[in-house]
């Protein structure tokens, strides 16, 4: 059963599962923390690595992998540079500015801009000044 699933792109992960609901697992439920990259979306999780990638808490089982896709790194990159190839010939076609100004995707996925942050739950997470995209672009 997926419990949920939460991607927050630029910002921490919201914390699904708390310490106490634990108990209302059966013992020996997995649980796989897709957000980990994020800093989790269990209150118990922590990092772990494909050389040891699980750990128990009141006899739950986590499975919280940084970089899962790196289990399977042939197919991950074919993925990746499948979604991402056009993005980067966009780019390189038109230049950063005109292609963001271009193509609302490339413009969600702006961090930083000259040297400002431009993403304002980026900005949040590290509790730094945030920029409007107009302002710089």
């Amino acid at each position: 059963m997926v419990i949920g699933a939460v991607l927050v792109p630029g910002a921490k992960a919201p914390s699904l599962i708390s310490k106490d609901m634990l108990k209302l697992m059966r013992p020996g439920t997995v649980m796989v923390d897709v957000a980990i990259d994020q800093g989790g979306c269990f209150e118990t999780s922590k990092a772990t690595t494909h050389d040891d990638p699980i750990y128990t808490v009141d006899e739950i089982v986590h499975y919280c992998v940084a970089n899962m896709p790196g289990a399977v790194p042939y197919t991950s990159t074919l993925g990746l540079t499948n979604a991402t190839l056009p993005y980067a010939v966009e780019l390189a076609n038109k230049g950063w500015k005109k292609a963001l100004t271009e193509n609302v995707e490339l413009m969600k996925g702006l961090n930083i801009a000259n040297g400002h942050i431009v993403y304002k739950d980026v900005a949040d997470a590290f509790d730094m000044e945030y920029t409007s995209i107009s302002e710089v672009l």
